[in-house]
């Protein structure tokens, strides 16, 4: 008597089983969605901002390199730069292998401040 009870109940679960299967699919989409916010958006943004940092580039920037060499860019074509590291020592580069723009020409150098030393006022 007590397995026809225990048979009827499981069956009685079985049936309702089919309501809570999308239910198991709620956690994983909304861990799509926190991956989504947390991981892969912020990288387009950045992959979309060095393309803009690559187009923008012109003669006289300074820039660093992936490999971390800094240099200053003499030469432009649709796929590399010429950039000059050294005193009459120039290398290709692929546009690419540009990690950052050090200093634009657009942007002057920070202005040196000169201190006075003929003053001593104390106050």
């Amino acid at each position: 008597m007590t397995g026809i009870a225990y048979a009827m109940g499981q069956g009685g679960a079985a049936a309702g089983g089919g309501a809570g299967g999308f239910g198991g699919l709620i956690p994983i989409i909304l861990m799509f969605v926190i991956f989504y916010f947390l991981l892969i958006r912020p990288q387009q943004k950045r992959n979309k901002e060095h393309k803009e940092m690559i187009s923008s580039l012109k003669k006289g920037d300074r820039i660093i390199t992936n490999g971390g060499i800094y240099g200053r860019v003499t030469g432009l074509d649709d796929t590399t730069l010429t950039v000059e590291i050294a005193d009459r020592v120039r290398v290709k580069v692929v546009r690419g292998n540009v990690s950052a723009l050090a200093q634009s020409t657009a942007t002057p150098p920070p202005a040196k401040k000169e201190k006075d030393k003929g003053s001593t006022d104390k106050s």
